[in-house]
C-alpha cells in the first residue's frame, strides 16, 4: 500500500511538473504571440477607401472612380433585415457571445478530425469579430497561430468597441465579388439598388457571398448561388427573423441579378469626365481620387452635351463624306457556318450605340445583305438571334472608291467584309452604311459670364481615341484670331471707320529667305478698305498691314492677356494666326469679347 501511495505520488509530481512546464511554454508562446499582435485601438480611426463620384450639373452621376469600390454606410443606416441576415450567416450569436464562439469552436474541432486527410481545407470557427480582426489587423494565412491571435484581437477589440461598432466594421469591409466591397457598394453592382430597396431574396444572397464570391457568382454558378441563398433564407426563418410563408415566396424566386454599368454613367460625357478626373487627380492627387471618397459636382449640362456630340459629328461626317473616300471594311472575317459568333468577339466602339457592327453576307448591283453582330445578354453570353438587313446602293455613293462614285455595292463591299452601319431613319429594316471620319475635331460650349464649360467633345469618339483634342491639342487659330488683333487695334487709337489700304505686300523674312507676300482669300485686293470690312470680310492683307502699324511686342500683349499665347512670337506671320492654341483657350477669348471684356478661367 505505501509502495502505491509513493508510486501515485511521483506520479502526481511527475504530472504537476509537466503540467506546469506545459503551462509555462503556453505562458511564454502566448507572450511572445502578444508582442506581436498589431495596435487593435487603430480601428478607431478606420478610414475606409471610399469610391470617388463625379456629377454634372444637374445631379446626374457621371462617373465613380475607386481602387475598391466601396460606399461607405453608417449601422443607423443599414435595414435591420440586412443586419439580421448576415448574422443569420456568419454569427448568429454575435450579440451574446465575447469574441469567440465556444459552440463554433467545437464544431469546427469535429469537422477538422472528420478531414484529416482529405485535403479539405479547415472549416472555419469565426465570429464576425475574429473575421474584423483577421480583415484588418491580420492575413488570410491558414495557420493554428493565425487562429490563435485572431481569437485574443477579437477579445480585445470586444473589450473596447460596441457591438455596433463591430458590425459596422465588418459590414463596410468585406469583399463580395466583382469588385465590390461593402453591402452598399454591392447592393448597386449587383441590383442597381440601394441597400433599402433590396427585396428579402436580394438581401439573402449578398448575405451568401462572403464565404466565397467567386463560388456562388450569380452567372457562372447560378444553381450553387440560389442553394446557398435559399440556406440563408432558411437560417433567418429558424432564427426568426423572417416568417416560413415569406421565407418559402422568397426561395421560390430566381436569382434576378442586373450589373451595374461602373464604367462612365453619363451618355456622351466621356471627353468631359475624362477631364474632370485628370483635374482632381492633379489638384488632389491619386490617391485621394481613388480612395478619398470625393463627391465632385461638375458643370455639365447633359442635354447641351448630347447635343455638342451630334453637332460635331454630324459635322465630320459631312466633312468626310464630301471631302473623303471610302476607308476600308472595320475587319474580314468568315461566313460559312454561324458568322455571329466570330462577328461577336469582334469590339464595337461603345460609345457610338446609334452604329452597329454587321458582316457582309453577300448581294451585287443595288443592293448587299449583312448580318448584324448579335447583341451581348447580361451574363455576357452572345444573343442566339441572327438579324439581317438590307445595304442599298444609293446610301453608299459617298464611299469612293479610288475617287469614283461607286456603280455597285460591290465596287465598296464584299462578302465577309466587317462594317459599321446604322439603321435607316426612312426605310426600318434597311441600313446605311458607315465609317469613322479620318479627320476629327472638338467642341467647347462655354458660358461667357461665369466661365462654366456647359460641353465639351474632344473628337469623334471617345472609345477610338481618348485624346481630347479640347485640350490637349494645339493648333493654328488661323482666322479665329484676327479678333483680338482688331480689339488690340480698337483700343489703342483705330476705330471701325479707320481705313486700312489693302493692297499687295512684300516683307523681308531676313538673311537666306524669302519674301512674304501674304494674300486675301480669292488673291484679290480692294484698295482702301475700313477696319470695319477688313474684320467682317477677314482680309489677311490689311489684318497684317495693321499688324504692322501697331508693332507685333503689342499684339502679342494682347494675346497674352486673353489668354492665348504665353509667350507669342512677335513676327508679323503670328498676326494671321499662325502659332499654336488649344480650342479651350480660344473659346475662352471669344467669351471675354462675348461678355463684355471681363477674362474669365474656364
Amino acid at each position: 500500500m505505501k509502495f502505491l501511495v509513493k508510486f501515485f505520488g511521483y506520479l502526481f509530481g511527475i504530472g504537476a511538473a509537466v503540467g506546469l512546464l506545459v503551462a509555462a511554454g503556453v505562458w511564454i508562446y502566448l507572450e511572445r504571440l502578444n508582442e506581436g499582435l498589431p495596435d487593435y485601438t487603430a480601428l478607431k480611426n478606420y478610414e475606409p477607401p471610399v469610391m470617388t463620384r463625379v456629377h454634372a450639373a444637374d445631379g446626374s452621376l457621371m462617373a465613380e472612380y475607386a481602387r475598391q469600390r466601396r460606399m461607405f454606410l453608417p449601422i443607423q443606416a443599414m435595414p435591420d433585415l440586412l443586419k439580421q441576415a448576415y448574422l443569420s450567416a456568419e454569427d448568429k450569436n454575435f450579440y451574446k457571445h465575447i469574441g469567440v464562439d465556444p459552440e463554433g469552436i467545437a464544431r469546427a474541432v469535429v469537422r477538422y478530425a472528420q478531414n484529416i486527410g482529405t485535403g479539405r481545407r479547415p472549416e472555419g470557427a469565426s465570429t464576425i469579430t475574429q473575421q474584423v480582426a483577421k480583415n484588418f489587423l491580420l492575413t488570410n494565412e491558414v495557420s493554428f497561430e493565425r487562429k490563435i491571435k485572431e481569437a485574443i484581437l477579437a477579445l480585445r477589440i470586444e473589450q473596447a468597441y460596441t457591438k455596433d461598432e463591430i458590425l459596422e466594421l465588418y459590414l463596410n469591409e468585406i469583399y463580395l465579388g466583382i469588385g465590390s466591397y461593402g453591402v452598399a457598394a454591392a447592393s448597386l453592382l449587383y441590383f442597381d439598388k440601394s441597400v433599402h430597396e433590396l427585396s428579402l431574396e436580394e438581401i439573402a444572397y449578398l448575405a451568401a457571398l462572403p464565404k466565397a464570391p467567386n463560388n456562388y457568382h450569380p452567372f457562372r454558378q447560378r444553381e450553387r448561388a440560389i442553394a446557398r441563398r435559399n440556406w440563408v433564407i432558411d437560417r433567418m426563418v429558424e432564427n426568426g427573423y423572417v416568417e416560413f410563408e415569406a421565407g418559402e415566396e422568397a426561395k421560390a424566386k430566381p436569382l434576378t441579378v442586373t450589373p451595374r454599368d461602373t464604367g462612365t454613367q453619363l451618355f456622351a460625357a466621356e471627353y468631359f469626365t475624362e477631364e474632370v478626373r485628370r483635374e482632381v487627380a492633379s489638384i488632389y492627387g491619386e490617391n485621394r481620387l481613388y480612395e478619398g471618397g470625393l463627391s465632385v459636382r461638375s458643370t455639365l449640362d447633359p442635354k447641351l452635351q448630347v447635343l455638342a456630340r451630334k453637332a460635331l459629328q454630324d459635322g465630320l461626317m459631312s466633312f468626310d463624306r464630301k471631302r473623303g473616300s471610302w476607308g476600308g471594311p472595320v475587319d474580314k472575317i468568315a461566313i460559312n457556318g454561324d458568322w455571329g459568333v466570330e462577328l461577336g468577339q469582334i469590339e464595337a466602339l461603345a460609345d457610338i450605340p446609334e452604329w452597329r457592327l454587321a458582316v457582309v453576307l453577300g448581294g451585287a448591283g443595288a443592293a448587299a445583305d449583312v448580318g448584324l453582330q448579335p447583341s451581348k445578354l447580361v451574363n455576357g453570353k452572345l444573343s442566339d438571334e441572327r438579324i439581317t438587313g438590307k445595304l442599298f446602293l444609293e446610301t453608299m455613293k459617298w464611299a469612293r472608291v479610288s475617287g469614283r462614285e461607286p456603280r455597285a455595292v460591290e465596287d465598296v463591299l464584299a462578302p465577309g467584309d466587317v462594317v459599321y452601319v446604322q439603321e435607316s431613319p426612312v426605310a426600318p429594316g434597311s441600313y446605311e452604311l458607315r465609317q469613322v471620319p479620318k479627320v476629327s475635331g472638338a467642341l467647347v460650349a462655354m458660358d461667357p459670364y461665369t466661365g462654366r464649360v456647359l460641353a465639351m467633345v474632344g473628337g469623334f469618339s471617345f472609345a477610338q481615341s481618348e485624346f481630347n483634342r479640347a485640350t490637349q491639342a494645339y493648333r493654328q487659330p488661323g482666322s479665329s484670331f484676327k479678333p483680338f488683333l482688331y480689339a488690340a487695334a480698337l483700343d489703342n487709337g483705330y476705330t471701325p471707320s479707320s481705313v486700312v489700304m489693302d493692297a499687295p505686300l512684300e516683307i523681308s523674312q531676313g538673311p537666306g529667305l524669302g519674301t512674304w507676300r501674304p494674300q486675301n482669300y480669292g488673291g484679290k485686293f480692294y484698295g482702301p478698305s475700313t477696319l470695319r470690312t477688313g474684320i467682317e470680310l477677314s482680309r489677311n492683307v490689311m489684318t497684317v498691314r495693321l499688324a504692322q502699324d501697331m508693332g507685333m511686342p503689342l499684339v502679342a500683349e494682347y494675346a497674352k492677356r486673353f489668354g492665348i499665347y504665353d509667350n507669342m512670337l512677335p513676327v508679323l506671320s503670328m498676326s494671321l494666326g499662325a502659332g499654336e492654341t488649344t480650342v479651350m483657350r480660344m473659346t475662352a477669348a471669344y467669351a471675354t469679347i462675348a461678355n463684355g471684356g471681363r477674362k474669365i478661367r474656364p
